[in-house]
This record gives C-alpha cells, sequence and structure tokens, in this order.
C-alpha cells in the first residue's frame, strides 16, 4: 500500500481486521513509506481485507495497493513484522 500509510495506525488496525476475519499473515512499514502484507485464508476473507486495505483506517489515504498471489506459508497467526 502506498500513500499516507504510516503514522496512521495502519499496521494495528489491519492486524486487528485481520485477526476478526480468522486471517494468518503479518503486515510491516517499507522503508519507502508504504506497508506491505501478506495475508493467508478463506479467499473471501482475503478479498474482504484486500478491500479494507484500499481504504485503510480513518486518517490514512492510501494511494494505491499492488497485488502480488504467492503460494500460502502456513502462517498460523496474524502478526505485525519487524
Amino acid at each position: 500500500m502506498t500513500g499516507r500509510v504510516q503514522g496512521v495506525f495502519y499496521r494495528v488496525t489491519c492486524v486487528e481486521r485481520a485477526r476478526a476475519l480468522g486471517l494468518a499473515g503479518w503486515v510491516r512499514n517499507r522503508a519507502d513509506g508504504g506497508v506491505e502484507a501478506a495475508f493467508e485464508g478463506a479467499r473471501r476473507h482475503v478479498e474482504a481485507m484486500l478491500a479494507w486495505c484500499a481504504e485503510g483506517p480513518r486518517h490514512a489515504h492510501v494511494a494505491s495497493v499492488q497485488v502480488v498471489e504467492e503460494a500460502p506459508l502456513g502462517e498460523r497467526e496474524f502478526r505485525v513484522r519487524g
């Protein structure tokens, strides 16, 4: 995700939403000011999460979301990754 996505509780809110949907994976800040995340779970829940990512939390301004499908890694929980 790019835009105003750091310093607006994007990661914390992302964790809350992903856990509520029963997703596993991670979210982290990138050095270029963006946010990166990986979601594993039911397709409909991942799609719901991606829709949320395009909006973000209240103070975010998401300019773009790039989606890359990859094979699941078998994550067991959703967390902030360093």
